[in-house]
């Protein structure tokens, strides 16, 4: 099956055998599955564009050429029309959204289906072998038989035309085919998700054509970041009446990232009720259960019957959130009890629900911690949590979705501490960017050795710091280990521990310090004293016969030289072991902060430290040693 770039810049024959042009263009219709080529366009003389009807005016194709059944003379001209699209300026080399993977990808080729002279759009090429087409047909097949002999073909990547949908055009004015997935049919959590993998002016493209509770629902699962630039993008009024048909905890938070004066603008232009809800959740702290809890709950006084309730259920409105519990209060607002959805399905309809009711209720405070009410929400399995006053009264709940953002926001923090990915688009392409990072963090202490021995080297100090170099690793991995163990506390942990939980650390890592300085002192007085038996023997022996003499005397000399770095070292160690109390004082700063923490930037700052008090400490026993 021939592709379009295979197509492009073959000629085009009249009945005469005369040769009228070059192919730029095929045109398609876009309301079938696989669309059929409807016109051809090509350049005549003098560079002029013209475009024919595919199914008028040509009688053969044969991969080389397009043959026409008339005279160039009795051809009529056609026009694009209003459903069909140009393939070469339409789809070539544009962002197209992978409706089926879900996923932005960018059209290397198209695929053409022929079925004698007819011509038919399969898909999209997306693929290498399609980028590597576009360089040169030559250079493809070398490729390709290349990665044949090492077993590892490479294949083609194609994505059916009713699974594409274009980025750089608006196609909502065009007849797709039945079955044509559209963004607006995708959940909104995978909409969000493609999104975000636009660059901003596509991203407030596509979402413009989104209907409004799809946009809705989409801005609620996109990440904060973007939210604030699409609401940046639109004008006050649409901001506003798609924050108001938000859920008022997400609205809130969209709000409360936005300046002051055009927050205050947006709820302005918003209804009086819809405001209300809103702003009864700004004045809660980031963080809290107040601020990602929702005020929107079923409540029914504790007197009604089973039928009354349900008939308060049937009134509310269709995109109002599920009623996993409804919760009975008096006539102040102050919460009595719950009970499920089940218990008042399967409940004689004049039963009273106080008496369906479980009054035994674990409830938080709004200014509560949210990893704390998330906790509670996983360990009892509860679908939803009230929040109420310090009276009992029965402000909001939080929801379980809301608690798995929480713990979702927790673990990405955790794995931001480590200095770990969180799954990113990158890492599960292996790409060689990702692959350098992962080097640079697991081999650290190698490259900083590495650079740090040819500096040593270019200077002209190998003879004075041979010995502390060849130690240098130690050192090194002694560090990256202290701020991993100061690292796994604070994942263990967190930033919330209390003070006599930091000050027990604190201690159990000063304790660690003193077991390191007495195993390290007696290893070294070990070492020192196998060195030591080393160099009596060679003195009395002399050279060992059959072996270079430059080589002994050198080795001789780098023994001597590590003998002297012992003692640095050992010192060094027991000053990084102790670092990591310094690292936990840190890290448990910036957490209770909200700033970030790099595992990376750490570890990095620790093993230069390490190596500088290391080599001035070597430095210094070298001096003494002159003196």
């Amino acid at each position: 099956m021939p592709y379009l770039s295979q197509i492009l810049s073959r000629p085009v024959i009249d009945a005469d055998g005369v040769e009228i042009g070059r192919i730029n263009d095929l045109a398609i219709q876009t309301g079938e599955v696989f669309p059929r080529i409807t016109s051809v366009a090509f350049r005549g003389p003098s560079k002029t564009p013209f475009m024919v009807s595919w199914r008028k005016y040509v009688s053969e194709y044969d991969g080389s050429r397009v043959v026409l059944n008339t005279a160039s003379h009795n051809i009529r001209f056609s026009y694009l029309q209003p459903d069909e699209l140009l393939l070469a300026r339409d789809l070539m080399n544009k962002q197209i959204v992978d409706t089926q993977g879900l996923k932005v990808v960018r059209v290397n080729d198209l695929k053409i289906s022929q079925s004698g002279k007819q011509l038919r759009l399969l898909g999209a090429e997306v693929g290498m072998l399609g980028i590597l087409r576009s360089l040169a047909p030559w250079f493809e097949k070398l490729v390709s038989g290349v990665s044949r002999l090492l077993r590892h073909p490479l294949e083609e990547n194609i994505i059916a035309w009713n699974y594409m949908e274009l980025v750089d055009r608006d196609l909502s004015s065009l007849q797709l085919s039945m079955t044509h997935k559209r963004l607006h049919e995708l959940h909104p959590a995978d909409v969000a998700d493609i999104l975000e993998q636009l660059d901003p002016q596509q991203r407030s493209k596509v979402f413009e054509h989104l209907d409004a509770q799809h946009a809705a629902e989409t801005m609620s699962e996109l990440d904060e970041e973007y939210q604030t630039d699409l609401i940046d993008d639109m004008s006050e009024s649409d901001a506003s009446e798609l924050l108001a048909s938000m859920d008022p905890d997400d609205a809130a938070d969209i709000i409360g990232d936005l300046p002051y004066e055009k927050a205050e603008k947006l709820l302005w232009l918003m209804g009086v009720q819809d405001s209300r809800r809103i702003r009864s959740l700004l004045g809660y702290k980031e963080k809290t259960a107040g601020g990602i809890m929702t005020p929107e709950f079923v409540s029914v006084l504790e007197d009604m019957t089973v039928a009354q309730t349900v008939e308060k259920l049937r009134a509310l409105q269709e995109d109002s959130p599920a009623a996993n519990y409804i919760y009975t209060v008096d006539a102040q607002g102050i919460l009595l009890g719950a009970l499920s959805m089940r218990s008042l399905v399967l409940a004689d309809p004049q039963t009273k629900v106080y008496e369906l009711a479980e009054r035994d209720l674990i409830t938080a405070e709004p200014d509560e911690d949210q990893e704390e009410v998330a906790d509670i929400i996983s360990k009892y399995g509860f679908l939803a949590l009230p929040i109420v006053d310090e009276n009992k009264k029965l402000l909001g709940i939080v929801t379980v979705d809301d608690a798995l953002e929480v713990l979702e926001e927790e673990h990405d923090e955790d794995l931001q501490i480590a200095g770990a990915s969180s799954g990113s688009r990158d890492d599960e392409d292996g790409s060689i960017g990702v692959l350098l990072r992962w080097f640079l963090r697991r081999m650290m202490w190698f490259v900083i050795w590495a650079v740090l021995a040819l500096m040593i080297v270019m200077a002209g100090g190998l003879e004075a710091f041979i010995g502390a170099l060849a130690l240098a690793p130690i050192v090194l991995l002694m560090a990256d280990n202290s701020v991993s163990f100061a690292v796994s506390d604070l994942l263990n942990y967190g930033s919330s521990s209390s003070s006599a939980r930091l000050g027990k650390l604190l201690r159990r890592n000063l304790v660690l310090t003193l077991a390191v300085a007495l195993l390290g002192s007696i290893l070294a007085l070990a070492l020192g004293s196998a060195l030591d038996a080393n160099l009596l023997n060679a003195n009395a022996s002399g050279l060992t016969p059959g072996f270079p003499a430059s080589l002994q005397v050198v080795t001789l000399q780098l023994v001597i030289e590590i003998k002297k770095a012992c003692l640095p070292v050992v010192i060094t160690i027991c000053l990084v072991t102790l670092s990591s109390i310094f690292v936990l004082i840190y890290g448990r700063g910036r957490l209770d902060k909200d700033k970030e923490l790099s595992n990376t930037a750490i570890t990095f700052i620790v093993m230069l430290c390490a190596l500088a008090v290391q080599f001035g400490l070597t430095y210094l026993v070298q001096f003494l040693n002159v003196m």
